[in-house]
């Protein structure tokens, strides 16, 4: 029986490890190795203990939930880490580990989620660089696309002020503009944003 202490650390793993042990690999160490590179702290004696029912067991190990949909994974991605389940967490971590393009958009997604966060737009063009030399083809484009208006991008992920309230007298104005079904003459229009105000 494991440790309390052991079983607590080995908690977050117990379902990578009987997905891989239902998939065949009975190797504890490899397992182990396995886990470790994954971000687990714990011991090798932790994890031979909970091998050592399965391998007296006739039946498979319990298994993991079915594979995430395209929407979850998007989800555990673009959320922030501290925003995530153990189990969300311990899942995208079995995601990545599998895919090495989905943890590499992974890291630019966060990296670049990080600079909106943080309004660091000076680090954008090394970030640019970065992500052309992917293998990934809609963010390269996105990459691209950023560097047509390299300015503007850098200003938005660097200063302070936004323009949300720019935008909402905007939409307020079409509104208006779209209740005269292009009879209202500009007077009228001029007249009503004045009044409204």
């Amino acid at each position: 029986m494991p440790s309390r202490q052991g079983g607590r650390a080995l908690a977050l793993w117990t379902g990578y490890l009987n997905q891989r042990w239902n998939e065949g690999c009975t190797d504890s160490g490899l397992l182990f190795r396995e886990i470790q590179n994954l971000g687990y702290r714990g011991s090798n004696r932790s994890v031979r203990r909970w091998l050592e029912p399965l391998r007296s067991s006739p039946a498979p190990a319990p298994r993991l939930p079915t594979a995430p949909t395209v929407r979850q994974a998007t989800g555990w991605l673009t959320r922030h880490p501290d925003a995530l389940t153990s189990d969300e967490a311990l899942q995208l971590m079995y995601l990545l580990a599998r895919c090495p393009e989905l943890a590499t958009a992974s890291e630019r997604v966060r990296d670049f989620a990080r600079m909106m966060k943080n309004l660091d737009g000076e680090h954008l063009p090394e970030w640019i660089e970065q992500t052309e030399a992917t293998d990934l083809p809609p963010l390269r484009n996105f990459a691209r696309h950023l560097r047509q208006d390299l300015d503007a991008v850098t200003a938005g992920l660097t200063l302070r002020w936004n323009s949300p309230p720019v935008e909402g007298h905007v939409n307020r104005i079409k509104y208006l503009k779209r209740q005269g079904y292009g009879r209202a003459s500009f007077a009228l229009l001029r007249r009503r944003i004045l009044l409204a105000s």
